[in-house]
């Protein structure tokens, strides 16, 4: 793994902090059942480690989610996070993050966005 707070990248996403954000940026064709979720929040809390940042999540490259997946996301992929800002452009990820939303929960704010500059106001105020 690269040193702590620099880029760090494994087969589902990649990930960076800059300005006191971490930025999260799934991978095209990424499919998120339990197995990749568990191990994506494994990789994200360890490379933070253990600082609570606001994320700026790119979901864009999900195409496709289960329920475990989502489940476990929803009480475990908060751990570490101050706020998270979810950037959507496609249908399916807009569909998958509604739903996430309304049906999980997250326990940290948490708003959709469609666009990066957007998103980064609101994850400034948890800075």
């Amino acid at each position: 793994m690269i040193a702590a707070h620099d880029f760090y990248e494994n087969e589902f996403a990649q990930f960076w902090i800059a300005n006191g954000i971490l930025f999260f940026e799934y991978k095209p064709n990424t499919i998120l059942d339990l197995e990749a979720a568990q191990h994506i929040v494994a990789d994200r809390i360890h490379f933070q480690n253990e600082k609570s940042y606001p994320v700026l999540c790119d979901v864009r490259g999900i195409v496709n989610t289960d329920k475990s997946g989502r489940d476990y996301l929803a009480q475990s992929g908060s751990v570490l996070t101050k706020a998270v800002a979810l950037i959507v452009n496609q249908q399916v990820s807009l569909t998958i993050s509604n739903f996430y939303l309304r049906i999980s929960k997250p326990s940290v704010p948490t708003q959709l966005f469609n666009n990066k500059e957007d998103a980064l106001a609101f994850l400034e105020q948890f800075i």
